[in-house]
């Protein structure tokens, strides 16, 4: 159950990538975009919220900084995202943002102050490599674009060990409900400004739908972690590229190109080297060559 959960929730974030890229060629703006995605999320969860009663308790927590921290991270890096997804293809923008779990690992030794070992750091080098082959940031085919992608990679690595440190302590309707509010408050005054009509049912409805299907997404990723855990569910968070792979030839028919290929195996390959000495960490109960 955990599998199919994870599943789902990378096709609908898929979903969400391929129709804002759509969006954003018949000319509507990110800020917009990225508003309609967080509003919808808002009302959303304050309908879920509130289902227990309106009480002070139901939206109090802890953690207000790392939950606002958390939520500031994640909306930046979507805004980023949708301005992104105008000028570079679906499997480019996904390949470099993949390289987020790597980014993980690097950074839980000084901020988890978890022990990272000779394979997890040759793993983490591999990952940059193949990062730096997407990008080409010397070749002719390099695009500034590309930055903002590197900086969603840190920003979702950082949103990652977040959430590990807030698992257990704020409940996850309360992280879904400040993130959507946050994302709401920042982004409408650039909504307004930069507010188009779609100009047909379909870009309407796929507007719309922005919100219910990132939050329908967080919810399922959420839930999935309930069902195994997180070594477990790593290695089909590489679906989401190959939804994409299959978004972006059957709705803008592009095929990536061989050097995207190549980096994109690579950044997975260091992923998997990862996971698998992660799997080995949880599978001995002593200590474990690294």
């Amino acid at each position: 159950m955990g599998i199919v959960m994870m599943l789902g929730a990378y096709f609908l974030f898929s979903l969400i990538d391929t129709s804002v890229k759509w969006l954003v060629i018949a000319g509507l703006h990110a800020f917009q975009l990225a508003f309609m995605r967080y509003v919808g999320h808002f009302l959303i969860s304050l309908v879920h919220i509130g289902r227990g009663g309106f009480t002070r308790d139901r939206f109090s927590t802890q953690r207000p900084a790392l939950v606002g921290l958390r939520a500031f991270l994640l909306i930046s890096s979507t805004v980023f995202n949708f301005i992104v997804l105008k000028y570079l293809p679906l499997t480019v923008t996904s390949a470099i943002m993949f390289s987020a779990p790597i980014v993980v690992c690097a950074l839980s030794m000084p901020l988890l102050g978890e022990r990272v070992g000779k394979w997890r750091w040759f793993a983490i080098v591999l990952g940059f490599i193949g990062v730096l082959v997407v990008i080409r940031p010397f070749g002719e085919t390099f695009h500034w674009a590309a930055l903002l992608t590197v900086y969603n990679s840190i920003s979702l690595a950082l949103y990652s060990i977040i959430t590990r440190r807030l698992s257990g302590v704020v409940a996850a309707e309360t992280m879904q409900f400040y993130m959507g509010a946050l994302g709401t408050l920042v982004l409408l005054p650039l909504a307004i400004v930069t507010w188009q009509n779609p100009t047909n049912a379909l870009d309407w409805g796929l507007m719309l739908a922005l919100g219910l299907w990132g939050w329908s997404g967080h919810e399922l990723l959420t839930r999935a972690h309930g069902f195994a855990a997180a070594h477990t569910l790593m290695p089909y968070t590489y679906s989401f590229m190959i939804y994409l792979a299959i978004t972006s030839y059957l709705v803008f028919n592009h095929i990536p190109d061989g050097w995207t290929l190549i980096g994109a195996a690579i950044i997975v390959a260091s992923g998997m080297l990862i996971w698998v000495r992660e799997r080995q960490k949880h599978s001995r109960t002593g200590a474990f060559l690294r």
